[in-house]
């Protein structure tokens, strides 16, 4: 049987692995973690020593089978094996059961922000940077957290500063005291009055908009008879399509954390391919593009964790790679961030899917707090 893919591709549609095969994949996953080296079946068959009686030739047999299925491979042949991609997968969507965050990272976690009660209110910026902080500390791999995107981002407060000839600097502030910063260009120069002047304008009128709105509604009352020739109109209009243009693909200001993690990670030892990924991450408008695809639209307003494991990267470079992400709001913002770790595809899914989910909440409430 073949199904065709989102992309068009065709594929073949894999059996599931029966509850042995589902066992002895997820002992295969467990060992290799550990160890990073191939797992043999001598191994497996004492994982299962003190439950049941299984040989190591029933469970060779089992692992065969599941290599025949594709959620293991044997990277040489006097090897043991490793789980592929799509035993990843498998194990994340069927075997990984209730996820709970262990006391110790809820201890670590608490250590960070303390209660919410006493939490010390700070620099909306600062707690995103120490949140990509403490994901790369728990991962011990990348952090990354992503604050929402400028064009749907509510208005708080915004003003337009001359910084060069036809070059303007935005300086937007959104709840809960959020600085964005952004330098566009203008075809024609606009006086420093005439910046001032748009401030006071937009601060009045739309303060709690986002500024795709803002431009929206401008063109509106622009179209009305009394405000076809309004210069503050169509000064507005201007600013506003420009300080957005771009930022509707990307999320926001980036803070990565714990990029050295993965140099000592035996699962980079192609060197090459270790710059890449590395000249990746150091790309922000790269690495906000991947994270914009990895928490869309459709899947943000459920508040779930998504995992992008391996070659479900539509990077190269990150295809040796897991993405585990989730979503977070700030009130009843309709601006979403992302706060994610990036790792080998070896990484403990478990913890890390409950850590990040977690931390998203967290977030939130420590932002919602700010904003009060």
């Amino acid at each position: 049987m073949a199904v065709r893919e989102s992309n068009g591709d065709i594929k073949s549609v894999r059996p599931d692995p029966d509850k042995r095969g589902q066992a002895v994949l997820a002992a295969v996953i467990d060992e290799h973690f550990v160890t990073g080296e191939p797992v043999g079946s001598k191994k497996v068959a004492e994982r299962f020593a003190s439950s049941s009686r299984v040989s190591s030739a029933t469970i060779r047999s089992v692992m065969s089978e599941l290599e025949e299925l594709g959620f293991l491979e044997q990277p040489h042949t006097s090897a043991g094996r490793v789980p592929t991609d799509h035993g990843y997968r498998f194990y994340v969507d069927n075997l990984l059961g209730v996820l709970k965050v262990s006391d110790v990272d809820l201890k670590r976690i608490a250590e960070e922000f303390g209660s919410f009660d006493d939490t010390i209110i700070e620099a909306p910026d600062r707690l995103l940077e120490r949140t990509s902080q403490l994901l790369s500390d728990l991962s011990n791999n990348v952090g990354i957290v992503v604050s929402p995107s400028l064009a749907n981002d509510r208005l708080q407060h915004i003003e337009f500063i001359s910084v060069a000839e036809n070059r303007v600097l935005v300086v937007m502030v959104s709840p809960p005291n959020i600085v964005h910063n952004r330098l566009i260009r203008l075809s024609a120069p606009l006086t420093r009055e005439e910046l001032e002047k748009c401030s006071n304008y937009l601060n009045v009128e739309f303060a709690g908009k986002s500024l795709s709105e803002i431009r929206d509604e401008i063109l509106r009352r622009m179209h009305e008879e009394r405000a076809l020739f309004d210069r503050l109109l169509q000064t507005a209009v201007i600013l506003c399509s420009q300080s957005i243009e771009g930022e509707s693909e990307s999320l926001g200001e980036v803070y990565v954390e714990g990029t050295t993690n993965i140099l000592s990670k035996r699962d980079f030892a192609d060197l090459e391919r270790l710059r890449e990924l590395l000249a990746t991450i150091g790309e922000k408008s790269k690495l906000l593009h991947i994270l914009n695809e990895c928490v869309s639209k459709e899947e943000t307003g459920k508040g779930e964790v998504k995992i992008v494991i391996g070659s479900e990267n539509s990077v190269t470079p990150l295809q040796d790679c897991s993405l585990i992400s989730a979503p977070y709001r700030i009130g009843d913002s309709t601006a979403v961030g992302t706060l994610s770790v990036l790792g080998p595809t070896r990484i403990e899914y478990a913890r890390m899917i409950a850590v990040v989910s977690y931390l998203a909440k967290v977030l939130e409430r420590l932002l919602a707090k700010q904003s009060v």
